[in-house]
Parts: C-alpha cells; structure tokens; sequence
C-alpha cells in the first residue's frame, strides 16, 4: 500500500471514529423508536415500514414501533412528527410524497411546513403506477379506457389512497391530458381503495405496482399502462402511457425517513448510515424490489433536493388541475 493511500485510509478511519464517537455521545437511540406512517395499514407506504422495521431495531439496537396515523391525505401523521415528537431521532416519519410535496398546493391551510418543519434523512423509493381496471368493465387497452369513460352514460370513477397521493394525482393529469371528467374516489388510504376495486365497488385505479402485481398475475385485475417513463421488468408486456398515446405522461410515488427539524445532525448522519447500510445488503434489496420499488438510498442533501423540487412540480400539476381541499 502506498504512503499515500495509507493516509487516506486512516484519515477516512479516523473520521468515521470521530463521526461514531458524536453519535455515540449523544446517547441515541435510549429508547423506543416510533415510526409513524400517515397512513393505514395494508398499503405500499405501510409495507415499506414493517419491512424496515427488524432491519433498523438490529442496526440500532433498539425497539422500532409502527403507528399508523391515517388523516386528510397523510398530513395527520407527518403534522404530528413535524410539530409534536421531540426533536432527538426517537420518532421517524415514513415521508411520502403526498404531504411532502403535494399537499401544500392542494390544501388551503397546512398542519405544517414540510421543508422548515422536518429534516430529511434518505429517500427510500420511486413507485412506478400501473393503471389497472376491474375485469368486469371488459376494459383491455387506454383507448378503450378513454372511450368508456366518455360515454354519456359512464359510470367510471378512479379510486386513490387520498386527496393529493401519487394516485390522485396520476388520475387527475390523466383526465386533463385525455380531456376526461373521469370522478375521483379518495379513500383512507391505498389498502381499502385496492380491496374495493377487487370486489368490483370501483372500477379504475392508479396504484402503486408492487401492491397490485400479485393480483394482476391472479387475473383478478387487468393492467392497461404504467406511469412511468420506461416499462416495469415486473410487468414488460405492458406499454407506458405515454406508449399507449398520451405523450410525455409520468407520475411516480416516492417515500423518504424524515424526523422533526432541529434533530442533531450526529443522529441524522447515523439514521442515514444504518438505513443506507441495510439498503447495500443484497437479500434485504431483493425483497425491496419485491415491494415494487428500486433501491434508492442516498444522502440527507439529495432527498431535500427532491422534496424542493418536487414541491414545485407537483404543486404545478394541482393548479393545472384546478384542485383545492379544505
């Protein structure tokens, strides 16, 4: 090894030393970790949680408990991280983009100010959609989906897990681009809105794929597209809808850990090792990808970058679509 590597290697060492030794000092974690997820259980956002869970209590060394706090499009749950828990890494938020970057557009007053009121840690995933149908409606391709829905006598609705989720959203600049008035159904989140289009109460969804693939392969669901730029691997003979005649469409749903603003640095820069350290272990991704997601990861810095520009883009789509909420 060359001197100068030597000392690169130790100083890198030493760093990492310094780094552990400031989290260490800091006592953290002391006690039991919350895990707040703002929306019910049964959904993509509720899977991601209870897969991270054994993960980080083995990496942490401390119990992680799962609260779900379902409420007004996930602002409940992220409100409560964000204004309530104590800033000393002892409750995480399963951010999602709804109330990170969406509902402040959508809604008239916030609970909270996502980009002042919360730090972020890492992001943990980017969901491609798929529109899907209820077998029932006869339903194979877009086309045929844009032509039943403008019949006169359409009775078509699209279901979401919320006003202001990925779902909702994808929807709604589904119908302003195909000049549809398809009506929306928002339910308390993904988990009940998928289990009524399975029993056939609703009929058209835009869901996140890794929750509606078992059922798609079942049969009991159709795939007409997905959102995103490019096919899904997990379903490649499903065009994007952008292939299927809506130029430029495409929506994903992306999750980040966030805690409380003003958490100690030490204890973000930890969260964010162990969490990036669980993500490079290649058992732990492939049952990631199983949900339905790539392995994301990254820095504190990156996820806030996304969360600022998202807020701008997405914020873009709600005015676009002329949707407000109380």
């Amino acid at each position: 090894m060359h001197i100068k590597t030597r000392a690169k290697a130790a100083l890198t060492a030493a760093l990492l030393v310094a780094a552990g030794a400031a989290a260490a000092q800091d006592g953290w974690p002391s006690k039991v970790i919350r895990f707040v997820v703002p929306y019910p259980p049964g959904g993509p956002t509720d899977l991601m949680a209870r897969a991270l869970q054994p993960e980080l209590q083995s990496r942490l060394g401390a119990t992680v408990v799962i609260e779900n706090k379902a409420g007004a499009g996930g602002n409940v749950g992220s409100a409560e991280v964000a204004r309530q828990a104590p800033a000393d890494g002892h409750t995480l938020l399963l951010a999602a983009s709804g109330p990170m970057a969406v509902n402040p557009s959508l809604y008239k007053s916030m609970p909270f100010d996502p980009q002042k009121d919360l730090a972020p840690v890492i992001q943990i995933s980017a969901f491609p959609l798929v529109l899907e149908v209820h077998p029932s409606t006869g339903i194979k391709d877009v086309k045929g989906l844009i032509a039943a829905v403008k019949k006169p006598d359409s009775r078509l609705a699209f279901a979401s897990a919320g006003n202001g989720t990925p779902q909702h959203l994808a929807g709604e600049i589904f119908n302003t681009q195909v000049g549809t008035k398809m009506p929306h159904i928002p339910y308390k989140g993904a988990g009940p809105a998928l289990n009524d289009l399975l029993g056939g109460q609703v009929q058209v969804m835009f869901d996140v794929l890794g929750s509606s693939l078992p059922h798609i392969q079942a049969g009991k669901l159709v795939p007409l597209a997905v959102t995103s730029a490019r096919r899904s691997p997990q379903l490649p003979q499903v065009p994007t809808l952008h292939e299927a005649g809506i130029d430029g469409y495409e929506v994903t749903g992306w999750h980040g850990i966030a805690v409380r603003a003003g958490t100690p640095a030490p204890i973000v820069a930890k969260l964010n090792g162990a969490l990036n350290a669980i993500f490079n272990e290649p058992e732990f991704r492939k049952k990631w990808e199983a949900i339905g997601t790539p392995v994301v990861g990254g820095t504190p810095q990156q996820f806030g970058d996304l969360i600022r520009k998202e807020a701008v883009r997405l914020g873009q789509v709600v005015k676009a679509a002329g949707v407000t909420l109380d």
